[in-house]
């Protein structure tokens, strides 16, 4: 909202959890703006598919004008951009007067993957405000806005408590923040987590439907062997047809991975 006024548009990939999962919650809090659809290989944006989208809209005034680019990372397939990749992006955002934001619901995933500062892959990359996210990551229900023009967290403020989320005894929200940032604990999560990923990705094999780079795994399964193992007791989403979703955490243990792994080895 502090990036897109409602009569504007927002740029997405069309499987964007802002798209996809959010119940509206984009275009009620912009108060109307529309999003737009990219493509992209496992959710990730270009500055070519995003040109696509943003050449077909005329300067008209019966038509929504896009006014910022909103990317994940990491992606909603578990796919990290590095920071050329956002940088790239950035570039057209400013070439084009676009605001640029960055959903990081699972921003600490991407950066171990990524191995840069978080610098790298937001302001210096052109990135206006990211989402950055702890709940996934081992908070229990704090989540933190970084905006990298001042002008922008200004007016957030009066939105945040117009929306009905200015929360009372926001000291307990900034506890939990306070205690990841300490010691670099949400990188050491984040480590963990796609460390797990990466032990059931080798386990996979030829059954992996994308690259596995933080802590999302996709796997091809049929009815059967999604059956199978969940009589062992492993739990999981089915995703598309023939596809499952495994998700690992800041906090599982190897044992049961190493247990998952050897059930995904014997299908």
């Amino acid at each position: 909202a502090a990036l897109c006024p409602p009569h504007g548009g927002i740029v997405c990939h069309r499987d964007a959890h802002i798209q996809n999962d959010e119940g509206g919650a984009p275009e009620f809090y912009t108060h109307g703006a529309k999003l737009f659809l990219a493509d992209g290989d496992g959710a990730k944006l270009t500055p070519a598919t995003i040109r696509t989208v943003l050449d077909a809209i005329p300067d008209d005034v019966h038509r929504v004008q896009p006014h910022a680019i909103s990317i994940t990372n990491a992606t909603e397939y578990g796919r990290v951009y590095r920071p050329h990749e956002v940088a790239e992006i950035g570039a057209l955002a400013k070439e084009r007067g676009l605001g640029f934001h960055m959903d990081g619901a699972r921003f600490a995933n991407a950066m171990v993957h990524a191995g840069c500062s978080p610098a790298d892959m937001t302001w210096r990359a052109g990135v206006d405000a990211l989402s950055f996210g702890f709940v996934k990551n081992g908070a229990m229900s704090a989540e933190a806005l970084v905006f990298f023009k001042p002008e922008l967290a200004a007016v957030t403020q009066y939105r945040r408590k117009r929306a009905g989320l200015l929360l009372s005894k926001g000291r307990y929200l900034a506890a939990q923040i306070l205690a990841m940032l300490e010691d670099d604990l949400w990188l050491a999560n984040g480590e963990a987590a796609n460390q797990a990923a990466t032990r059931l990705a080798a386990a996979a094999g030829d059954r992996l439907v994308h690259p596995v780079e933080a802590n999302e795994v996709f796997l091809r399964a049929t009815p059967d062997e999604a059956a199978a193992l969940r009589a062992q007791g492993f739990d999981f989403y089915d995703w598309a047809a023939g596809e499952i979703r495994l998700v690992t955490a800041w906090d599982t243990p190897v044992g049961p991975v190493d247990q998952l792994a050897d059930a995904i080895r014997a299908l």
